[in-house]
């Protein structure tokens, strides 16, 4: 099921913080874990960087679920 996350008055979130804000991850530090493990994609490209800006118009992918990223 696609979703949408809004960036709202910020230029970019970290991958890691996004994947818990969504809930897709119940801490930082499993959504760490995730990313190293390449389970995580941003554009269809595996991201290992767990700091990786995601800015508006990408689209992140974890486990079947997709958001995209809106201004």
């Amino acid at each position: 099921m696609k979703e949408t996350f809004s960036l709202e008055d910020h230029s970019f979130i970290p991958l890691h913080n996004l994947l818990k804000v969504l809930g897709w991850c119940e801490s930082g530090g499993v959504a760490k874990d995730v990313i190293d493990e390449g389970l995580v994609t941003v554009n269809g490209q595996v991201e290992l960087r767990k700091r990786c800006k995601i800015l508006a118009g990408q689209v992140v992918c974890f486990e079947k679920q997709e958001v995209a990223v809106t201004v």
